[in-house]
């Protein structure tokens, strides 16, 4: 979503490092580009003038202007006022009572139902026992999709008969929850096509009725400014206290997800970042803003590895490269693992230094480059993975057969892993061959 942002702060940021000293002339040579950036990706005016206002304020100071890294500072300062853009409100996520009760609202389509799975798998993964409520009277297909995901991640789902209205919904939902032994609810409830006062108020005596420790507004970030207006909407009629930002994954210009908070008021609590139930992280401004200017979100990404990464695996794999016996079936399990952390474009953006090269990298995933590479490896026998200097022509041959490849595209993997060993042969000779008998545990 921040492709074309980052690049623009990057480019602009960056041509400010190249140099010690930089002249209030420069700063303000900055501060336009920086403001044309944000807009361009549709950032609230009133919010890119105040935030252009404070770091150009910042920036201008006279121990600024004369120290020798005066463009590092300034790259700083834009770094500590994004952070402070985002941080609005309590983003700390409430769970009072028992069981803790958290309401989903939003417009239809804003992906609240698929939120509303992901946040009960969040909550599980961190020992709570949720009940998913189906608390849209008005859509059976919505109750349908909520049984459907519930079942998926094995988390029960309460629904009532059709025709129940709201309130006799919520209170099934807490018999069901004791009966179970549940400590939290998340309510599912109704959405609309456009905010009308009929919904503003059903939601207004469900929140008030069950005593909702959250009351979490999912809005569609890829609508851009509309989404501003919605939360706007929503804030002014109902007690919110927060906002989950979905389909952050997508191609819009990400101005909502940088004006929301600063514009309503509300704390952004939770980023959708893909289709699937695992795809939901909590926010860290500081992270996002991190990958936005290219400095990486190492916490974000530590964190993918520890939930998808097996341990004695990577053990396995350390010893590996300790004795260089890295094969091809090995490069094949470590693709997989890599897959299970999500796309390769995020995995690179939470890299220091290497968010330039995200949207490269994911357009050769979707280019099937990666597949390309899966498939001629599986054409491969067992002994060949792990004996790759024993494929001659004619297996070469049979492999990109067998693969639908072309004999070039086997023959530029071979010699790309013989790369690979060589490198690997290096370092494992040097400090790092020093240094992994101490990592393994």
């Amino acid at each position: 979503m921040f492709d074309a942002l980052s690049d623009r702060l990057r480019k602009t940021l960056g041509a400010l490092t190249g140099h010690g000293r930089v002249s209030e002339a420069d700063v303000d040579a900055a501060m336009r580009e920086v403001r044309l950036a944000l807009l361009e990706a549709d950032v609230n005016f009133k919010v890119v003038k105040d935030f252009v206002a404070r770091v150009r304020e910042r920036a201008t100071g006279a121990e600024i202007l004369e120290s020798l890294s005066a463009g590092q500072q300034v790259v700083k300062i834009v770094n500590e006022e994004l952070v402070a853009l985002l941080s609005a409100g309590d983003r700390t996520f409430h769970l009072t009572g028992n069981p803790a009760v958290i309401v989903l609202v939003g417009l239809q389509g804003s992906g609240k139902t698929t939120t509303a799975a992901k946040l009960a798998r969040h909550l599980h993964k961190q020992g709570r026992r949720p009940l998913l409520v189906a608390a849209d009277p008005y859509r059976p297909a919505a109750a349908d999709q909520l049984e459907t995901l519930g079942k998926s991640l094995d988390i029960p789902v309460y629904r009532a008969p059709t025709g129940t209205d709201v309130l006799a919904i919520a209170k099934g939902g807490f018999d069901a929850a004791r009966k179970q032994v549940r400590d939290t609810i998340i309510l599912d409830t109704a959405g609309r096509l456009t905010v009308d006062t009929v919904l503003m108020k059903e939601i207004a005596d469900l929140s008030a009725a069950v005593k909702a420790s959250e009351t979490l507004l999912v809005v569609d970030a890829m609508t851009g400014q509309e989404a501003v207006n919605v939360a706007e909407a929503f804030h002014a009629a109902v007690p919110v206290t927060g906002l989950v930002l979905t389909k952050i994954d997508g191609d819009a210009r990400g101005g909502a997800a940088l004006s929301i908070s600063a514009v309503t008021g509300l704390p952004v609590k939770f980023l959708g970042t893909g289709e699937k139930t695992d795809a939901l992280e909590p926010f860290h401004p500081d992270r996002l803003a991190g990958r936005i200017l290219g400095m990486g979100d190492v916490m974000t990404l530590i964190e993918r590895a520890q939930e998808n990464y097996d341990e004695k695996a990577a053990a396995k794999m350390a010893e590996k490269l300790k004795k260089n016996s890295f094969t091809l079936e090995d490069m094949l399990d470590q693709m997989e693992q890599v897959r299970k952390m999500g796309p390769m474009g995020q995995i690179l953006e939470m890299i220091p230094g290497m968010g330039g090269m995200a949207k490269q990298a994911q357009e050769s995933v979707d280019r099937g480059d990666l597949r390309r590479v899966e498939a001629i490896i599986r054409s491969m026998t067992p002994v060949e993975r792990r004996e790759p200097n024993i494929l001659n022509g004619a297996r070469r041959r049979r492999i990109a057969q067998g693969s639908g490849t072309r004999l070039q595209d086997v023959n530029q993997l071979i010699k790309q892993f013989g790369e690979l060993q060589k490198m690997m042969k290096q370092m494992t000779g040097g400090r790092l061959g020093r240094r992994l008998p101490g990592m393994i545990k």
